[in-house]
């Protein structure tokens, strides 16, 4: 436990240290943000930072983040579908799919948004970027007038699901990487890659008026910059301030702090390509590394909730989760099972210590924490864990197998179903199975997942997928962070989306 309390030492120390900054060095006048009566604007600070703005290829989802592009379906904070560019959708058998394109609809650019144009958008979003178009499965489109027909490979109940995902969002044809003509509440204005995206007001808005004239949508990694930000008045709103400011930031009458729970899951990860984590005994040795009480009362500071799947546990599609506990001598009894030489408590194999290498980012800061408690007690066992920070997780483990261990965080239910997760994390062909997952059974499962059309009996082969990840920790559930934000008083109307997909919406207002 002395890693904890170096780190709640730590967590003080930089909460005074960023006090005595903020009254040392007041903002600039012209770092303000300031609001006159002749227009709205207001400064969104993001805590990922995007080097795209094309909604069918960008990780990051920034284009319909900022409200610029949207797509056929939205999930409310209820997990419920709510209609869009599409404003019905009817199915009969789970294959033959009817979508009803709103009338009167027009992109940004004043051209008329039909089935036509949404269809060619879904190709192109299909052509662009492969885990849209495996995700998908569709084998035709047909459009006449407002009414788009497709018709997936096989039966596919939760497509509707599928297309609330940001990388299908409806763009005009004119549509360039650099330039996506949306339907959304915002047209772009500028976008400088990796550091900001500036949008306007887009007065034809189908959803009614649009209350803000224009908005900032800026990137900043560095959690303690985010804090200095909302405090020094440059930004409006700020995604994910650092934890350890909370209570700061509570005792400011000038700020809200909204937290709640999201649909988020902090992962470990295991290269199955590496000799060692590819045998269940040692992946079951390092789940049991991990104190998920300690990660959520000290890291978190309450603001997370310990997982034992990567669904929160009352998800009608999580199984009765067996308990996770963090145990030093279980996890060298596993790898004594499998074969390691456990001596005076140190794990070694041929008389040689174990070395992995653990992959960490920045950008979601207690990622690294959660890393540094997991090598701490690896030591305890003799395993060296070396640490090594990317910028781009998802682009380097997409590009490289040089690593063994990863710390991750992804949504894994953002549209209230199990199949997209599990689908992107543990088929083949997933976009999300970093680790190398091969399990021809859970594949199976997952296949009659996908074609299952009775609410009930989806859940249930869900439970049984999920159950089988587990048996095996194909990787190692951490914790549910809370989503939280911080914005100035003056803020109107701002709301904290568990999907994290809406942030600048048509009725974000200032006073």
């Amino acid at each position: 436990m002395s890693f904890i309390k170096s780190l709640k030492a730590v967590s003080l120390l930089l909460v005074l240290l960023l006090a005595a900054c903020t009254s040392q060095e007041p903002a600039s006048p012209d770092s303000t943000v300031t609001h006159n009566s002749e227009e709205k604007s207001i400064t969104l600070l993001f805590n990922v930072q995007s080097n795209s703005i094309d909604p069918h290829t960008d990780v990051n989802y920034t284009a319909v983040r900022a409200g610029i592009a949207e797509t056929l379906l939205t999930i409310g904070n209820d997990l419920k579908l709510q209609p869009a560019v599409a404003e019905s959708w009817s199915s009969e058998d789970g294959q033959n799919w009817i979508f009803n394109i709103r009338k009167g609809l027009t992109f940004q650019n004043g051209k008329s948004v039909d089935a036509a144009a949404v269809q060619a958008s879904l190709e192109r979003a299909q052509q662009l970027n492969p885990s849209v178009k495996n995700s998908l499965h569709i084998r035709e489109m047909k459009s006449a007038g407002q009414v788009l027909t497709i018709v997936t490979e096989q039966p596919f109940p939760q497509l509707p699901s599928d297309l609330v995902h940001p990388n299908t969002a409806i763009l005009a044809a004119e549509s360039t990487e650099e330039a996506p003509i949306g339907t959304g509440p915002f047209m772009l204005a500028s976008f400088k890659p990796g550091s900001e995206l500036n949008v306007e007001r887009n007065s034809q808005y189908w959803g009614g008026t649009v209350k803000l004239d224009k908005a900032k949508f800026s990137f900043n990694e560095d959690a303690n910059a985010r804090l200095l930000a909302i405090q020094a008045k440059s930004a409006d709103i700020v995604y994910r301030p650092p934890i350890e400011s909370f209570d700061q930031l509570k005792a400011d009458v000038s700020l809200t702090l909204d937290s709640l729970t999201g649909l988020r899951t902090h992962q470990l990860l295991y290269n199955m390509n590496n000799a060692e984590l590819g045998q269940e005994e040692v992946r079951k040795a390092f789940d049991a590394l991990i104190d998920r009480e300690a990660i959520v009362s000290s890291i978190m500071t309450g603001q997370a909730t310990a997982a034992a799947g990567p669904f929160l546990a009352e998800a009608p599609f999580s199984p009765e989760y067996t308990p996770k506990t963090f145990d030093l001598e279980a996890a060298r009894q596993f790898f004594r099972t499998a074969g390691y030489d456990v001596d005076n408590g140190l794990v070694s194999k041929g008389g040689k210590p174990l070395t992995f290498r653990l992959l960490t980012y920045q950008s979601r800061a207690e990622l690294p924490l959660i890393s540094q408690l997991i090598q701490a007690n690896a030591k305890e066992l003799g395993i060296t864990v070396d640490i090594r920070q990317v910028d781009n997780i998802d682009e380097y483990l997409a590009a490289s197998d040089d690593w063994d261990l990863a710390t991750y965080s992804n949504i894994t239910a953002p549209r209230g179903d199990a199949s997209y997760f599990l689908n992107a994390a543990y088929t083949s062909e997933g976009a999300l199975n970093y680790g190398y997952v091969r399990q021809p059974e859970l594949e199976a499962l997952i296949g009659q997942l996908n074609t299952a059309i009775a609410e009930d009996e989806r859940n249930n082969l869900a439970q049984q997928a999920v159950a089988y990840i587990d048996e095996h920790r194909l990787n190692s559930f951490i914790i549910h962070p809370n989503n939280f934000v911080v914005y100035s008083s003056h803020v109107k109307n701002w709301v904290t989306s568990k999907s994290e997909y809406y942030l600048l919406t048509k009725d974000l207002d200032i006073e």
